[in-house]
């Protein structure tokens, strides 16, 4: 465990201790998620990030993780960096006992996409981009056996995915049992190259050109490709469900189907079978699982609670007809 959290009155002292900073800097608290400490500081021209992973996650339930993922988080934001340095941060620095990343901020114009989504920003050609990134992370874990070796172990996929949002959704729909543990067991058992294991419209970014920049990489793993389609697209399916307007749903459905489609052309692993049914317990997750999404109201909870767990009843179900 990290020997203490830090906060706006105590990371410049760390900083300038790790000589990353000099001199006096402006400190703001950003936005971490459920798992993290954020930090910005400037300083002087260095404009810095900086992350600190938390041992117990800011949600209702109790969902304890290792901070050591901020190990993984580090290896796996250089590796990423230099095979696609425009789609990821720079990491400046590591600090392996106190468990921080310091990285470049990004430009400040820089939208979240989820944000984007949910005002109603909906941008195909977004979706597009991430298909491409994807699938050129993918196809190097596929082709580079000593990557897929330092990322094999996968305890902390297996503590921040498999159980809260496969487990728990299996937990309270017995019906649908059956078919979750064999989702499960191939994504945790079929592992064919490096998977994000986090790749949701929270962590990601997008520049002024429309560009999608890439964040988060501490649940990195070798694993099952399926899962990062899946869980990216249970996003779009929650957002597309939330709405009954046909003018955010449209694009909404336009960005799951480009995302798709673009990085099945550049991917050279076949894409699963089954992930109409990933995406349908990870959104199914969204509602009734450890971390519940906090835009949905009662009614667009119950949409997707009836469309996914028809879905995964559903052998036959297709990518499309989720969007339908």
């Amino acid at each position: 465990m990290a020997k203490e959290l830090l906060d706006e009155t105590t990371v410049v002292a760390y900083l300038t201790k790790r000589a990353i900073i000099s001199g006096p800097a402006e400190v703001e608290e950003l936005t971490g998620g459920v798992s993290n400490v954020v930090l910005a500081v400037k300083s002087g021209t260095k404009d810095l990030v900086l992350k600190q992973a938390l041992p117990q996650l800011k949600v209702a339930a109790v969902w304890k993780a290792d901070q050591r993922r901020a190990i993984v988080e580090a290896n796996g934001m250089k590796l990423l960096h230099s095979i696609t340095p425009e789609s990821v941060p720079d990491l400046i620095d590591f600090d392996p006992e106190e468990f921080t990343l310091t990285m470049e901020r990004l430009p400040r114009d820089c939208t979240v996409w989820k944000s984007d989504l949910l005002d109603g920003v909906i941008k195909p050609s977004v979706g597009e981009g991430l298909g491409r990134i994807l699938a050129s992370w993918h196809n190097f874990g596929a082709e580079s056996k000593a990557s897929r070796d330092a990322y094999m172990e996968d305890t902390l996929f297996d503590q921040l995915r498999v159980t809260p949002f496969y487990r728990a959704v299996a937990k309270v729909n017995p019906p649908l049992d059956p078919r979750i543990q064999e989702l499960i067991s191939e994504i945790s058992t079929i592992k064919l190259t490096l998977v994000h294991g986090d790749f949701s419209p929270k962590n990601i970014m997008v520049n002024s050109k429309d560009r999608p920049i890439v964040l988060d990489f501490e649940v990195m793993h070798t694993g099952n490709p399926v899962f990062d389609l899946g869980f990216i697209c249970a996003h779009l399916l929650c957002k597309y469900l939330r709405t009954e307007d046909p003018a955010h749903q449209k694009p909404l459905r336009e960005t799951a189907l480009a995302f798709i489609n673009s990085y099945t052309k550049a991917s050279s692993i076949p894409v699963a079978t089954s992930l109409p049914h990933h995406v349908a317990v990870i959104a199914l997750a969204r509602v009734e699982g450890v971390s519940p999404v906090n835009y949905l109201d009662e009614a667009a909870k119950a949409r997707v609670q009836s469309v996914t767990k028809a879905a995964i009843a559903n052998p036959e179900i297709t990518f499309e007809s989720l969007f339908a």
